[in-house]
């Protein structure tokens, strides 16, 4: 297995934990060179991590001779330049989200690997949380029959740097910020090749006196007929709220990732230091998180990409993606000015999927719409009559 060298675009949160993951004890892939504008940020980086070289110029990073992947851990706005200089040198690029600030700025990002030729990866670490895989696994082998319905909501106190709140550096606010995260875990459940046809979405800014919206609910409507939810907030106090909840035509599935993840701890605030992403308090009852790479996804994210660029295939993230989840946040802004339905306009790539199909039993003919058993052991049918089509109730004792 090749040992990968990287040039890390970026010393902010992102990079550090990238990095972090990168450079986990056993790794043979290593951040060789660091880019930052800021030469005080660089020192501090270098120190933290033990990377070797580092530069305030961006060409000299992404065309070090002795690296072969490019990692973008930068804002939004220089996303594109950064793709451009990497592909120009014919280094692998993996790409942290969203892959840009709206639909045509990634296709044009998209169309720039495609022709290059060159391996391409988007850092959509949540998609590769150990509770998501396990659970896209089980959908996967028809657990919870057809996926119907998915809410992913992503909360917290709002992000760490000064860009993230620009509207015109980052292309928006919490849809952009936390959006993009949770149509991707929308997509995945859904199925990739499931097309999102159109968006329902209300923004708003509530709290921070800012342009961006600071909160946000979408309505994405699939091909199938499924519908996603996606909740996202930089007002939401007590740490960082990452839930997802998937229904199906035969189950359900609850997924929490961080402020309930089976370790509690009261404090009565005498100690200090970092508890986790997003944390707000070091007294009280407190959720800490064993291991924050992991569970944010990193740790299989990484290995997904570096195995995927051996062995020639894609990954299981692609910069298509990326475009498809520009799109949608796209239709979602439109539909927060219009207040109505607006259609996703994509270049779509995934073909068709069908209908979800209505599972039909009968009773003596009718078609059974409920059936429940009684507090007394009978059985109650809900039926839909064979010849007229009304609802009627039968209870017997079988």
């Amino acid at each position: 297995m090749q040992a990968h060298k990287i040039s890390m675009l970026g010393t902010g949160l992102i990079g550090d934990f990238y990095t972090n993951t990168l450079h986990a004890p056993r790794s043979r892939d290593r951040v060789e060179v660091v880019y930052s504008r800021s030469r005080e940020r660089l020192a501090a980086f270098q120190q933290r991590w033990g990377v070797q070289e580092s530069t305030t110029s961006l060409v000299e990073a992404v065309n070090h001779p002795g690296t072969d992947v490019v990692v973008v851990g930068l804002p939004n706005d220089l996303h594109e330049e950064a793709i451009a200089l990497a592909a120009a040198a014919g280094k692998a690029i993996l790409c942290t989200k969203p892959l840009a600030r709206n639909a045509s700025e990634a296709a044009r990002v998209l169309s720039t690997v495609e022709k290059a030729g060159i391996f391409a990866g988007y850092l959509e670490d949540l998609v590769y949380t150990p509770k998501t895989r396990k659970a896209l696994t089980a959908v996967g082998a028809g657990t919870i029959g057809e996926v119907t319905w998915v809410r992913s909501r992503e909360t917290h106190p709002g992000p760490h740097s000064a860009w993230f709140w620009d509207t015109d550096r980052a292309g928006g606010g919490a849809i952009v910020d936390l959006g993009c995260h949770c149509i991707e875990i929308v997509r995945s459940f859904v199925g990739k090749g499931n097309r999102p046809l159109e968006v329902m979405a209300w923004a708003d800014t509530l709290v921070h006196p800012i342009k961006a919206e600071d909160n946000a609910v979408l309505l994405i409507r699939f091909e199938s007929g499924a519908l996603g939810q996606v909740e996202v907030s930089w007002t939401f106090r007590g740490g960082m709220d990452l839930r997802d909840e998937i229904a199906g035509t035969e189950g359900t599935i609850w997924l929490n990732h961080f402020l309930r993840t089976g370790y509690e701890m009261y404090s009565s605030g005498g100690g200090s230091g970092y508890l986790a992403e997003k944390s707000e308090s070091v007294a009280g009852w407190l959720f800490p998180v064993g291991d924050e790479l992991t569970e944010l996804g990193y740790v299989e994210m990484f290995a997904d990409m570096f195995d995927a660029m051996e062995s020639g295939r894609e990954p299981v993230e692609t910069f298509y993606d990326g475009y498809v989840v520009n799109a949608v946040m796209d239709a979602a802004y439109r539909s927060a000015r219009s207040r109505q339905w607006e259609p996703v306009e994509v270049e779509w790539r995934g073909g068709e999927t069908k209908r979800i199909e209505k599972q039909t039993t009968t009773h003596e003919g009718h078609a059974i719409v409920k059936e429940e058993t009684l507090p007394d052991g009978r059985r109650k049918l809900i039926l839909s009559a064979k010849d007229t089509g009304s609802i009627f109730d039968l209870v017997t004792e079988d």
